[in-house]
């Protein structure tokens, strides 16, 4: 709301730094200020407020060291960095953008869905909370609804270059800055997008597409339409439907990643706060002409937009850690980790660099892959041998270090290091062929 306001008066009344709102940098460090201020000033508020009206965690008594003292400690603390999230974008991001509608979106979604959860768990005293089917139906909801809207919405549109002129061409058609591009319309009407590089003129489109980043590949894109391609010659219209599986798969399986993760203090906080500031420096990169072409990854129109979200993602993180730090006054509850985890996967998917998320959201996916190991040998061993075994001390895998005895604040430290360095490895694959 106040891009507009200062666009408003910036252009009519020449307000001297209302200009500043144009750059979408200004933007996004405005929205990590913001969104700081927010979690840490009145989150105290919050956390008071849930103190007197009870919402205190039910803890089940595990056998781990200090885990029963954490009982009646705050939790729905992801309503903090809900507000966090959605106050700063409402007001520094241009509100007409899809993709930022599709962000908005997903954080209404998945916080309405954690907080029945969590509603249900405390105020219903049902210590299973919402069913599990009622979990992946609203995680396939919002899946269908991406997808869909990625596959037809008019405005997602990707760049793609379709000639090039010689130097000498480039000279005759007049001086042009290098990297600068304009809208012209070909001698067959349609229009095209002139991009002067050193080496000539390029000619480009936007266009609807399937396509999105891979790492390790020789051109550093996939198809979703080509894994049909045996289907015969109109494989591509059957693409949605493959998309639509990718999809599915990944914003479940991040959003439960984030929600088993968060088991001990500022685990999944900071680990999404390390996850979200690789994803707004990929967001910055695809939606620059310039950098994504030196990179050779998928330009993608108007997405510079989500650095402002993804700002916002990240100081909502940090500034919750405030609270949520060892030893925790407030639990983000799955009001917050589903939240989180529907936020990072859906971002991932408009920036078409999910199949980067194994990579990046390595910590989410061993935590999960723990859970599954434990339960599937436990199972196995069970029917074989009549006593199941198991693989972990216990899972997921942040418990089997608390029954070796580290701290939690060792734990948390130490699974945050390999965050970053997750983080560091998916950047340096935009460049690995």
């Amino acid at each position: 709301m106040l891009y507009y306001f200062f666009t408003y008066i910036d252009n009519h009344y020449n307000f001297p730094g209302a200009g500043l709102f144009k750059f979408i940098s200004f933007r996004a460090a405005m929205a990590i200020i913001l969104s700081l201020i927010i979690t840490t000033v009145y989150g105290a508020t919050l956390i008071n407020y849930l103190r007197q009206k009870q919402v205190g965690e039910t803890v089940r008594n595990l056998g781990l060291d200090g885990q029963m003292q954490k009982a009646g400690t705050p939790t729905m603390g992801g309503l903090i960095i809900i507000a966090g999230i959605l106050i700063p974008v409402l007001l520094f991001a241009k509100l007409e953008n899809i993709y930022i509608i599709l962000m908005i979106v997903t954080t209404l979604w998945m916080g309405a869905i954690g907080f029945l959860d969590d509603y249900i768990k405390i105020f219903k005293k049902n210590k299973e909370g919402l069913a599990g089917r009622f979990k992946i139906v609203g995680q396939v909801g919002l899946s269908l609804i991406v997808g869909y809207t990625m596959f037809f919405h008019s405005n997602i549109l990707v760049r793609k270059n379709i000639s090039k002129m010689p130097v000498s061409y480039s000279k005759s058609m007049g001086k042009h800055t290098v990297g600068s591009s304009q809208e012209v319309i070909s001698p067959n009407g349609q229009k095209l997008i002139r991009i002067q590089k050193p080496d000539g003129v390029y000619y480009a489109k936007d266009v609807k597409s399937t396509i999105t980043n891979i790492p390790f590949y020789k051109n550093n894109e996939f198809d979703y339409a080509k894994v049909l391609k045996f289907l015969g010659g109109n494989y591509q219209k059957y693409g949605l439907i493959v998309f639509l599986l990718f999809t599915i798969v990944i914003v479940t399986a991040v959003s439960n990643g984030a929600n088993i993760t968060d088991g001990i203090d500022g685990l999944a906080t900071g680990t999404s706060a390390i996850i979200g500031l690789t994803l707004a420096l990929l967001a910055y990169v695809s939606g620059n002409t310039i950098i994504a072409d030196y990179l050779n990854i998928i330009y993608i129109p108007n997405s510079g937009e989500l650095v402002i979200f993804a700002g916002a993602f990240v100081g909502a993180c940090i500034g919750f850690l405030w609270y949520n730090t060892y030893p925790a006054q407030v639990f983000m509850g799955d009001t917050g980790s589903l939240t989180i985890g529907g936020i990072i996967a859906v971002f991932a998917i408009i920036i078409r660099k999910e199949l980067l998320i194994p990579i990046l959201c390595g910590v989410f996916l061993i935590e999960n892959l723990s859970v599954i190991i434990q339960v599937f040998w436990f199972k196995f061993t069970k029917k074989k041998y009549g006593q199941g075994r198991r693989v972990f001390l216990m899972a997921p895998l942040h418990h089997h270090f608390q029954k070796k005895g580290y701290h939690e604040s060792k734990i948390v430290t130490r699974f945050w290091i390999v965050g970053i360095l997750l983080a560091v490895i998916t950047i340096v694959t935009l460049k690995l062929r």
